[in-house]
């Protein structure tokens, strides 16, 4: 996932010795993940759907199915600010080391055929995956590492570890209960500018200082333009605080706070970098 996880345990829920096997089995189960999720990896579901043509199917597991899911749902709620088929646009207007380049309308338009998360359907009852243009790009970069931190979090509260705070490379992270003696979690965001207070959900940020111009829109098949500013996003899970850091990116204030309004535990941040 191209990142560091770091594991805080409360010590009040465990000695150094069990805390040191529960982090352990989270490094194992986001390994796994990585195995399940990674469009590089030939094993993985999500490669195996960018290799199919269209209107061929695959059964997938339930890692890939729960993501795909929830970036369906994402793509409808944000009116397409959020799409995980956007890969295509990352190759054609970033090179390989990183720099821009321009794209002549007859390539975009090649790359606009296979682009949009309403060219693939979910069946329910069977995890089967069906898309419907050749050679679709399906990424999970923008929502895996939340996702990840979440069935994380299930790991160690199946261990009765219930304080604790999981960090996906300081770009997610996400808090269960709070240490002993506090009510929650301090978190620190935007490199020290900003402290919050994270108790029972997930905080996400999503900006250029990092990566530059990675970030693209869905809507307007372009990348979002350089600004000094982070975004954050604060939601009960670290795949949904995920995935609505990078839409917000996108995303009007007017649909944010809109947005926002109708998801109980849904907040946004904006910082000045």
């Amino acid at each position: 996932m191209a990142t560091t996880f770091d594991v805080i345990i409360n010590h009040a829920d465990a000695d150094e010795t069990y805390a040191a096997q529960a982090a352990q089995a989270v490094f194992q189960e986001i390994a796994r993940l990585e195995d399940d999720l990674s469009r590089f990896r030939a094993s993985s579901d999500i490669y195996r759907l960018g290799q199919l043509k269209a209107d061929e199917s695959i059964l997938v597991g339930m890692a890939a199915w729960d993501c795909l899911s929830l970036a369906k749902a994402m793509h409808q709620e944000t009116n397409g600010a959020f799409d995980i088929t956007i890969g295509p646009l990352m190759d054609l207007f970033i090179t390989s080391e990183g720099e821009p380049r321009q794209v002549s309308k007859e390539v975009l338009e090649q790359a606009r055929q296979i682009i949009g998360s309403q060219r693939f359907d979910l069946e329910e009852e069977t995890l089967r995956v069906t898309v419907h243009a050749t050679g679709m790009i399906f990424d999970l970069g923008a929502m895996g590492k939340g996702y990840a931190l979440d069935q994380a979090a299930d790991v160690l509260q199946d261990m009765k570890i219930t304080n604790f705070v999981l960090n996906a490379g300081d770009s997610t992270i996400l808090a269960s209960g709070a240490p002993s003696g506090k009510e929650a979690w301090s978190i620190t965001l935007g490199g020290g500018e900003k402290r919050t207070a994270l108790l029972n959900r997930a905080v996400s940020g999503s900006g250029f200082a990092v990566k530059g111009a990675h970030i693209m829109n869905p809507r307007l098949f372009m990348p979002v333009p350089l600004k000094n500013r982070r975004t954050y996003a604060l939601a009960p899970t670290a795949a949904l605080s995920d995935a609505l850091s990078t839409a917000f990116m996108v995303m009007e204030k007017e649909e944010i706070a809109a947005l926002c309004a109708r998801y109980e535990g849904v907040e946004a941040l904006e910082l000045a970098v």
